[in-house]
């Protein structure tokens, strides 16, 4: 059936559907290879990391361990560097403070990720939609030609299926990378949540 068609050819064999899956495809795959980047950026050896703060915080110097914190591109550092802004108040506000950031940083980890989400989702029953509109249209032919019907509808339909293909092809990376992304950001707040009460424990100690 796809003998002697290009690519454009076998798109248009699938309908109008199929260029709303590819940008959908389009778009799943720009906000993947973002999010992996920026994951990759933003990853940090929390016990190295923690590990030089709490030197600096031991000698007193807190602008130096401040200072660390806002070289890293890291939502562990933000936290930590939040409580750090606030070390010379209470256990209370160096706690909110870092509360309030790993919800920040949260969002921020969370950025796009709904959309993946939602294209794995729906991407499947978008290519189901291109196959029913194509079966339609077969069945419609039947009626046009009277005899020979039978070969007409089988090749419309074998067309149709295309769209049920290309979502089910759409759909499942999607699909994997919403449950890594998922994971990934589950980690992270694990991450910032154990450095936020490493900082407030090395903070105890050092208000006046």
């Amino acid at each position: 059936m796809f003998e002697g068609k290009n690519f454009w050819q076998i798109i248009n064999m699938g309908g109008a559907t199929m260029y709303v899956l590819i940008a959908c495809s389009i778009l799943s795959l720009a906000i993947i290879l973002e999010r992996l980047y920026s994951y990759y950026q933003y990853a940090i050896d929390r016990h190295d990391f923690m590990g030089r703060i709490r030197s600096e915080v031991e000698k007193g110097a807190i602008d130096v361990a401040t200072k660390m914190c806002e070289l890293h591109r890291s939502p562990v550092a933000a936290v930590v560097g939040a409580g750090l802004a606030q070390h010379s108040r209470g256990d209370k506000e160096i706690s909110e403070s870092m509360e309030r950031e790993v919800m920040v940083e949260t969002l921020a980890l969370e950025r796009f990720t709904g959309v993946v989400g939602i294209i794995g989702n729906v991407a499947v029953y978008i290519g189901l939609f291109g196959t029913v509109l194509g079966i339609i249209r077969a069945f419609h032919n039947i009626s046009l030609t009277g005899q020979g019907g039978l070969s007409v509808v089988i090749g419309g339909v074998a067309e149709a299926l295309i769209c049920t293909a290309t979502g089910l092809f759409v759909a499942v990376p999607a699909v994997v990378a919403h449950n890594y992304f998922m994971r990934r950001v589950d980690r992270f707040v694990v991450d910032m949540q154990y450095c936020a009460s490493q900082t407030l424990a090395l903070l105890g100690g050092k208000q006046p």
